[in-house]
């Protein structure tokens, strides 16, 4: 099948390269004319301009838009409707808030062009292991597109979840869910690391990987960190969010449904960017007013 694809960066890239391998004809565009002339070594026809990415495929065309979330996506899915006709369509298969979708797929429906809002897991791995692909859609357009994401998942791995919008609400929880994972996991092995056993944290995440119950693929990844850095002393303990997380817990709040776990975890990589945070400071002095406690003044 023949597909356009705007954005190769990490992902985007090696999601080029998996359609590539698996037949398809991929023109491909980025601003950055290094990352077109990787996607051109990688079999693909890379382009300079979203003209000519159009230019370049066949009606009816589909572009998969594979770029940072908010104004990136926004502004290039605008200017592709602006390039496109009835008949074609536009696929996001970045992280993108699902009201976004809904409103978009309202604007393209007016000009008869299709959207479909792909929530995609596999970060750098998905070249080897493939692309847990959840879609929402009209079943008409995900039925046209649905070769493209049979050769991007592994098997099993490609689900269409239902209308616009429903791709990215399923992957925002699962994102979700994953901040209350990896936060467990991080709070288990630090207090591993923190007894008198002197464990070997990663012998322990490579054990149970084999028929424990909390074993998992972000646990296989534990296990390559530690194996790498066993105390994790070349790390900052320095975690960003990229927003699924606030938008799950705005809609656990909307429907008030209670998250705690996801609460805490997404209070906590608030918490690993500050240095010497004011709430700790104002309880060192708290307790120094009320039982002259002893404090450690600022240098």
């Amino acid at each position: 099948m023949q597909i356009g694809f705007v954005g190769l960066g990490r992902m985007g890239l090696n999601m080029v390269t998996r359609l590539v391998r698996g037949g398809h004809a991929v023109v491909a565009y980025d601003r950055s004319a290094d990352a077109v002339a990787r996607a051109d070594a990688a079999g693909a026809k890379g382009v300079s301009t979203l003209e000519a990415l159009i230019e370049g495929l066949t009606a009816p065309r589909a572009i998969w838009v594979m770029v940072p979330s908010g104004d990136p996506t926004e502004s290039t899915v605008a200017s592709l409707s602006r390039l496109l006709s009835p008949g074609d369509t536009i696929v996001d298969g970045g992280n993108t808030n699902f009201h976004d979708d809904v409103r978009r797929a309202h604007t393209l429906e007016a000009k008869g062009i299709e959207y479909i809002d792909a929530g995609t897991s596999g970060g750098i791995w998905g070249l080897q292991e493939g692309y847990c692909l959840m879609v929402g859609g009209t079943v008409e357009a995900c039925k046209r597109l649905e070769p493209i994401f049979l050769t991007l998942a592994p098997a099993d791995g490609y689900l269409r979840v239902g209308e616009h919008g429903a791709g990215h609400y399923v992957k925002m929880i699962h994102n979700g869910i994953e901040y209350g994972m990896m936060q467990a996991y991080a709070e288990g092995f630090e207090l591993m690391h923190a007894s008198d056993y002197k464990v070997d944290l990663g012998s322990v995440a490579a054990l149970w990987n084999h028929g424990s119950v909390v074993r998992s693929w972000l646990l296989e990844l534990a296990a390559r960190a530690l194996a790498e850095d066993g105390d994790l002393s070349g790390l900052e303990g320095y975690t960003e969010d990229s927003g699924e997380g606030r938008w799950t817990l705005h809609e656990g709040i909307d429907r008030a449904v209670p998250m705690p776990v996801l609460t805490a975890a997404l209070f906590t990589r608030f918490r690993s960017r500050e240095d010497n945070p004011f709430s700790e400071r104002m309880l060192a002095a708290l307790r120094n007013q009320f039982g002259g406690h002893a404090v450690k003044k600022s240098s």
